[in-house]
């Protein structure tokens, strides 16, 4: 059965964005999809993500933004720290030539992650067009990578957007086995120490549940946004004792 197609609002760069009950619902053809067009400028995006919207497009597409209901959200106590990656963390912690860092390579990350999407699909969403936008994000202080480093080496990391004490992840990569998990439990860690509750997955897919995330109604999520949002930003960086907010140390260790 062919569900009709929803009308779409055409945004003109600085517009706002419609209310989200305007996105597309369940089982029309693009679920969540909630405007075309626009800009990818940084007021926009700080909206966007303001409002639970974020733009997702294919090169030759407009640019497209979204807002699924539900939402794919971690909570960040509920993260599934799972036998095989607690020792690899271990591991990790307690060699010397291995560590976390936070925004020290940006464009590195995000060129890596497109790289990523082009080996596992036929194209990639992280365009050039993209890529521009979220360096233009990070320098004005809302979007973040955190990197796995092994002997001086970016190995794997991640990146996302931050606004007020809202965190929304948005890919990762990885050149070795677990790291882009190690990189995605160091920002768990980075949350539970500064007290970040949730960050945003987008869509569910079988791995985010595998972690920890679970589905959340699109209303819960813009609630907890919204509350988030206006509150001091963190300190983004990340220093070895945070691994405590994950992995508590023993008796014996302290």
């Amino acid at each position: 059965m062919n569900h009709p197609r929803p009308a779409l609002a055409l945004l003109q760069p600085g517009e706002p964005f419609p209310p989200l009950s305007q996105a597309w619902p369940e089982g029309s053809p693009a679920p969540g999809l909630i405007a075309a067009g626009g800009a990818l400028d940084v007021p926009t995006l700080v909206a966007a993500y303001t409002n639970t919207i974020f733009p997702w497009f294919s090169e030759g597409e407009p640019i497209l933004w979204w807002s699924p209901d539900p939402r794919m959200v971690l909570q960040v106590q509920q993260f599934r720290l799972h036998r095989s990656l607690r020792k690899a963390i271990q591991r990790f912690r307690t060699d010397a030539a291995c560590e976390i860092r936070v925004d020290t390579a940006f464009d590195a990350v995000i060129d890596a992650c497109a790289g990523a999407w082009r080996r596992g699909q036929s194209g990639t969403w992280i365009g050039p067009e993209m890529r521009a936008a979220y360096a233009a994000l990070h320098r004005a202080g809302h979007a973040h990578s955190v990197e796995t480093w092994i002997d001086g080496r970016l190995c794997a990391g991640l990146y996302c957007v931050g606004v007020g004490r809202a965190v929304f992840g948005e890919s990762m990569f990885t050149d070795v086995p677990d790291g882009s998990k190690i990189a995605l439990a160091a920002l768990v860690a980075l949350c539970r120490r500064h007290g970040l509750p949730l960050i945003d997955c987008q869509q569910n897919t079988a791995h985010l549940a595998f972690m920890g995330a679970a589905e959340m109604p699109r209303a819960d999520f813009a609630a907890a946004v919204q509350a988030l949002v206006p509150q001091p930003a963190p300190a983004w960086h990340f220093e070895p004792v945070y691994w405590n907010a994950l992995m508590p140390p023993s008796p014996a260790d302290r």
